[in-house]
């Protein structure tokens, strides 16, 4: 027995093929199912109906007969009766009367093609010779070989068979009619199927060249033409399949802008440090310096250059670790006052070497410890306040304040430097994302901060301050799960 995978199957490619193969053939069965069963009502109603006006006709003639020209078959009265009235017999143009015998064989009959002692030798007759009832029979004639009806109706005397009446019709010309009908109705259906062929050919069409158009256009994309767009024909699922392309494509060639602003931005901020890194090392190394504090002076610098490349190399990792999922938070109940405070001491020191204040606004409300991953928190105040001193740091001046509001713990972090342009105040938060010199990071850290922050349920905002005092303001919202 052979396995269902080893049925061969048809395959068959494109979209155009499969419609047409599955809608046509579909359609192609049902119109010949319904060309068929008209076909077989329109003959089996004309059928019953010559039958039924047959047996009507046969039925009164029979009693019209047996009442009035019905005498002693011994006399001759009978077949003068018989004879009479086929010869004035109406419908003979369209129905053949017949009389015969009791035994079957023809008397009389209203078309001269019909030889007198003639046996027909059909059901019909046979039953009513059984019956004694009206009996009738459809079929092929021995005779002549064309389909027939024939309706043969007992002739009673004294309770004796002593003749019987047959009406034969044929069914030529019903078939003829049938056939013609039916011929029509195929037409009509090859009609219906050809208007369907062509309203399913521009159909697909519709479907069809749009998503060439679109495939062509990924594949592009593919290659490495980012941010083409694709002419929106339809606004229907094709055109939404086109505009999420189109979206795709600007996406990916914004992605691909910002990461290669962001390599160069990376690079150059790895070539400065390890400048000044290779510079006073070699420096030293080499005896140049003039004395001790030239030295120390260089040991200092490169050490600062040294925690400035370590802080990049973490903000890479993390970033990696964001994008391959390996980025986890330890849970737990935390004092966001007691975390922020500590992040803000362990800063003060080091601005104030480079002449920038800062300012703590606490609240006198206390807050029930929060969950929370105190280290990423901490590692979030650090980075927006490296960003405030570092790209805000002309203002000389940094304020850091933590207050309640509607359920939440609002933390803000505000310098008075120049502020961001507001045209990419939206954008300051995705990766890659470096923009003007004005711009906070390096396209890395506040990424990472807003990973952090909605890993928490909470919502970290970037926005200029809305006072004459400029500056930029970092806020964040973290909820207290009360």
């Amino acid at each position: 027995m052979k396995s269902l995978s080893s049925i061969p199957v048809l395959r068959v490619r494109g979209i155009r093929k499969r419609w047409l193969l599955s809608s046509i053939s579909v359609l192609v069965v049902i119109l010949t199912v319904l060309v068929i069963a008209c076909s077989l009502v329109m003959k089996n109603y004309y059928d019953s109906s010559i039958l039924s006006d047959m047996e009507s006709k046969a039925r009164t003639a029979s009693t019209y007969f047996g009442t009035y020209a019905g005498t002693d078959p011994d006399r001759g009265d009978y077949l003068t009766a018989a004879q009479d009235y086929v010869t004035s017999f109406e419908d003979g143009s369209k129905i053949e009367l017949q009389f015969l015998n009791p035994a079957g064989k023809v008397v009389y009959s209203s078309n001269g093609l019909t030889l007198s002692g003639t046996m027909p030798g059909t059901a019909d007759i046979t039953q009513l010779q059984d019956s004694g009832e009206i009996a009738s029979w459809k079929g092929v004639s021995p005779q002549t070989g064309e389909r027939i009806t024939a309706v043969s109706a007992p002739l009673i005397y004294d309770d004796d068979l002593v003749g019987i009446m047959r009406y034969v019709t044929s069914m030529r010309v019903v078939d003829r009619q049938v056939t013609t009908m039916t011929l029509g109705a195929a037409a009509m259906a090859l009609g219906v199927l050809f208007l369907v062929y062509i309203s399913n050919v521009y159909f697909v069409k519709s479907i069809e060249v749009p998503v060439k158009t679109i495939t062509s256009a990924a594949q592009r994309i593919a290659d490495g033409s980012y941010g083409i767009q694709i002419e929106k024909s339809f606004d229907d699922e094709i055109g939404d399949l086109t505009d999420a392309i189109n979206d795709m494509s600007q996406r990916i060639k914004q992605a691909e802008s910002m990461k290669s602003e962001f390599i160069s931005s990376v690079s150059h901020e790895l070539r400065t440090p390890l400048t000044a890194i290779t510079g006073w090392a070699e420096t030293i190394m080499n005896g140049e310096a003039r004395d001790a504090s030239d030295i120390r002076k260089g040991m200092g610098i490169i050490a600062s250059e040294a925690r400035r490349l370590s802080g990049m190399v973490e903000e890479l990792l993390e970033f990696s670790r964001i994008e391959d999922g390996r980025f986890t938070l330890s849970i737990e109940p935390m004092d966001i006052k007691a975390e922020l405070e500590d992040a803000v001491y362990t800063y003060h020191e080091f601005l104030a070497a480079e002449g920038i204040a800062v300012y703590h606004h606490d609240c006198e409300e206390e807050f029930a410890p929060i969950p929370g991953d105190p280290d990423r928190l901490r590692q979030v105040f650090c980075n927006l306040l490296d960003n405030a001193a570092k790209h805000g740091g002309a203002g000389r001046r940094i304020e850091t304040g933590i207050y309640p509001e509607a359920g939440d713990v609002v933390i803000t972090i505000r310098d008075f430097g120049p502020g961001i342009p507001p045209e990419e105040l939206p954008n300051v938060k995705y990766k890659f994302y470096k923009g003007s010199s004005t711009a906070r990071g390096s396209g890395i850290g506040l990424a990472v901060c807003e990973e952090i922050v909605s890993r928490h349920n909470g919502e970290l905002t970037i926005r200029n301050a809305d006072d004459e005092r400029g500056g930029c303001v970092a806020e964040i919202r973290l909820p207290t799960g009360t």
